[in-house]
């Protein structure tokens, strides 16, 4: 039993590697970039282009 929870211990301790390898920046980034893609897409819709445009219209004709 000893051993079993020492092994259990060893398992919990972090290991010499800290950070993404090469691999995993490579997926964080292809990740990034697919999520500003479609923020892109959503923004420059009709849509939601012109409310964003309502809302730049508004905030530069209020009273300061």
């Amino acid at each position: 039993m000893r051993q079993l929870w020492a092994r259990a211990c060893a398992a919990r301790r972090p290991s010499g590697d800290r950070g993404m390898s090469t691999a995993e920046y490579a997926i964080g980034t292809l990740a990034a970039v697919a999520l500003a893609a479609v923020l892109y897409k959503v923004v420059n819709s009709g849509p939601v282009g012109h409310q964003m445009q309502q809302l730049i219209e508004r905030a530069l004709r209020g009273s300061f």
